[in-house]
Parts: C-alpha cells; sequence; structure tokens
C-alpha cells in the first residue's frame, strides 16, 4: 500500500524514536517529541497501522494487582524495518558507506582537470546500487560532477545554490531532486546529460525516503564535501 511523503516522513521519525527508546512507545510520547499533538499522533498511528507499517500491543499497568486499565502502545512491524534498510544503523553498511565516501573524494580531488569519465562510470552504475544509501550518494555526486561541467558562469551560480539547498537540511536534500529538469534549460547541448538524470530522480527520491535522520544528515555533510572538492577547496 502507497504512502503519501508527509507518512513516509511521519514513518521515519517515528522509527528514529522507537530505536532510541527500545520500546513500543504510547501516541502521547510520539506527540511530545515530534511537538504534533496528541490527536494527530495517534490518527497517524492508526492510519500506519492500517497499512501494515505498524503494530500495537495492550499493556496493563505495572505494580497494580487485579483488573486494570489496559494502555496501546505501538512499534514498527517488520514491513517498516524493511524500508530502513539503508540506515547507517547498520555497521557494515556503515563502513560500505564511509568507503565509498572516502574513494569518491579521493577520486575528486585526483580528477580536477576532468570529470566526463568519472561521470559516464557513475551513471553507468547507479541503476545497479540497491542499498538506498549508496544509490542517493553516488545520485548526489553524479549531479554535482554534471553541473561541474556547464560552461560560462552557469558552474558557479548552480554550485551556489545547491549549497544553498544544503542549508535546508532534509528538505534540501529532497529538492535536488528537481535540479536535473532544470538543468536541462541551462545547457542545450548537454540536456542528453540531463536527461539520463533525470531517469535516476524517481528512484532517489524513493531511497531518500527511506534513511534515517542520521543518514540524511551524513549525506548533506557529503554533499557539501563533493562541491568543495569540485571547487577546489580541501576537504
Amino acid at each position: 500500500m502507497s504512502m503519501t511523503e508527509r507518512q513516509r516522513t511521519f514513518l521515519a521519525q517515528f522509527w528514529e524514536l522507537y530505536r532510541d527508546f527500545r520500546a513500543p512507545l504510547h501516541y502521547s510520547v510520539v506527540a511530545e517529541k515530534l511537538r504534533i499533538s496528541n490527536i494527530s499522533a495517534y490518527d497517524m498511528l492508526c492510519l500506519l497501522k492500517r497499512k501494515g507499517m505498524i503494530a500495537s500491543q495492550y499493556l496493563l499497568p505495572k505494580n497494580r494487582p487485579g483488573p486494570g486499565r489496559s494502555t496501546v502502545v505501538f512499534y514498527p512491524t517488520q514491513r517498516a524495518k524493511a524500508l530502513f534498510a539503508g540506515s547507517l544503523s547498520d555497521e557494515g553498511e556503515r563502513r560500505e558507506w564511509e568507503d565509498l565516501r572516502d574513494k569518491t573524494l579521493q577520486a575528486l580531488r585526483r580528477g580536477r582537470d576532468g570529470y566526463e569519465q568519472m561521470l559516464e562510470d557513475l551513471l553507468a552504475r547507479i541503476p545497479e546500487r540497491q542499498s538506498p544509501m549508496l544509490h542517493t550518494t553516488e545520485v548526489m555526486t553524479a549531479l554535482v560532477l554534471y553541473v561541474s561541467q556547464l560552461g560560462g558562469g552557469a558552474k558557479s551560480r548552480v554550485l551556489k545554490e545547491m549549497r544553498r539547498l544544503m542549508a535546508a537540511g532534509e528538505s534540501g536534500l529532497a529538492a535536488l531532486a528537481g535540479l536535473p529538469l532544470g538543468l536541462m534549460f541551462v545547457d542545450d547541448a548537454e540536456r542528453a546529460f540531463a536527461t539520463r538524470l533525470m531517469s535516476l530522480v524517481e528512484g532517489y527520491q524513493e531511497n531518500l525516503s527511506k534513511l534515517s535522520s542520521d543518514s540524511k544528515k551524513a549525506l548533506s555533510e557529503f554533499f557539501l564535501d563533493v562541491v568543495r572538492a569540485v571547487e577546489g577547496e580541501k576537504v
């Protein structure tokens, strides 16, 4: 069953809370942590429960003998957990991503005279990436490499805009998905490359929605390092 972007965001936030507490959560706790009303939290939890992403259980009060009023608490299902396979909480995933990050930045520093082949290799490899974290990382890198080849003052203008987007945090990461469409009107000679990037955007958006807040923060920092490397700064 499909989810809206708002539902995915809520589920990701709930997943993070569940990982922090390491226990099922009452809706009032979710409401407090996410700074929303109790009603909004409860309604969203029930909606995601109907979609198979969240389950609930009833707990009896502790240290109270005899019958008592039970409390409903919520926890993510296995289906929800599978959505966040790209979280950097997994040590193997973290090491693989850190290795990709370091190799990418090293390649960028070595290849400042031209990134054409690196971009071609990325575009060929990205569709095979199964990990949401690795896929989004390489799509972001490809975007910066494409921009690095723009002529005139377009390169500096677009890179400056990319930096501005990253200042917005998670919303900036999502906004990058619209960049290839805009780039198609910057340089007609490179429109074929922009079209190829557009074909990767849907996968980028889907994979981005699967990532934890920690993973998205790491992506934002990496993206800025890529921009700095392309501009010749030390990273």
